[in-house]
């Protein structure tokens, strides 16, 4: 069964730095494709960035490139997603996903 556990979101100050992290059980991590979502009150989930396996290609929002990466470490089955230069635009839950499972997300905050 699949397993994704999200951690890392808080309150954070606008320009600050975020790495949230997902670690993932129930399935080999290392051949199968993730993503993150997020959700922003009042608005649909959206995709953020996936990154495929096991060529590792990267996939970003548009909204979010060059602030935004998604690296993984198949050895500690975990994936990440680093936000940088954060914003208030960033708020929102993000989630985990793969193999139509979704983690429990984790609220992000950006405010002063």
């Amino acid at each position: 069964q699949v397993q994704l556990v999200e951690s890392g979101g808080g309150l954070v100050q606008p320009g600050g730095s975020l790495r949230l992290s997902c670690t993932a059980s129930g399935f080999t991590f290392s051949i199968n494709s993730m993503s993150w979502y997020r959700q922003a009150p009042g608005k649909e989930r959206e995709l953020v960035a996936r990154i495929s396996a096991p060529s590792d290609r990267t996939v970003y929002a548009d909204s979010v490139k060059g602030r935004f990466t998604i690296p993984r470490d198949n050895v500690m089955n975990t994936l990440y997603l680093q936000i940088n230069r954060l914003k208030p635009q960033v708020t929102a839950v993000y989630y985990c996903y793969t193999k139509s499972s979704w983690g429990q997300g984790t609220q992000v905050t950006v405010s002063s």
